[in-house]
């Protein structure tokens, strides 16, 4: 008997059945995971514009542009983004869709003014957007531009993450982003720096759906 067969019998003479555990119940009960998630986003520096549905969203979107002075804009090619044409419902603005528009996606975010996204959750709790890979979607235009826009229904809206995490019925992405607030550094004396490694701003839309 070799020495790897005399552990591998020594691990099944020892073997346990051990019980599963029980399944996930989050000890968070949020009165309203929409007022919830503004809080503790708002607490962060992030920003909060509530709408009742998502031509309102598609409103606030425009007035967003519009006071940013943006000229140039990469957006995700996800829901609810790919059924708005945002070239055609804003012609002025020169645009970059992921996996739609060709020339060099890099190149093209590193000078964008904003970046647009939706997302595949929010935490109530902490107030951040869960942003996956996947197709249509890309870390560039979510860390490049200085401005990052989560377009995100409150269907999206739950109370954790393990919560999220508990109730997903389908494999979960090579690569998950946790986004709450803009980006934010300190040095050894503890000085807080915004926008030093991402994003200045961040805002998202949350529309009633």
């Amino acid at each position: 008997m070799t020495s790897r067969d005399l552990i591998l019998n020594q691990l099944k003479e020892h073997a346990q059945v051990v019980a599963m555990p029980a399944p996930w119940v989050s000890h968070r009960d949020f009165a309203d995971l929409a007022d919830q998630f503004e809080q503790a986003l708002t607490a962060v520096h992030g920003e909060v514009i509530r709408t009742d549905g998502l031509d309102e969203a598609v409103s606030a979107l425009a007035e967003l542009l519009t006071g940013l002075g943006v000229k140039t804009a990469v957006a995700n090619s996800e829901p609810p983004l790919d059924s708005l044409d945002l070239p055609t419902a804003f012609p002025s603005i020169q645009w970059h869709i992921v996996e739609q528009t060709a020339g060099n996606l890099r190149e093209f975010c590193v000078f964008a003014d904003v970046g647009i996204s939706s997302g595949d959750a929010g935490l109530a709790e902490t107030g951040s957007v869960i942003i996956s890979s996947g197709p249509g979607k890309s870390r560039l235009a979510t860390l490049l531009p200085p401005v990052h826009i989560a377009i995100l229904p409150t269907s999206k809206l739950t109370s954790d993450l393990f919560t999220w995490t508990a109730a997903r019925q389908t494999a979960t992405p090579s690569n998950i982003t946790l986004v709450s607030g803009p980006s934010k550094t300190a040095d050894i004396e503890q000085t807080m720096a915004i926008g030093v490694h991402g994003p200045k701003r961040f805002i998202v839309i949350l529309y009633e759906a």
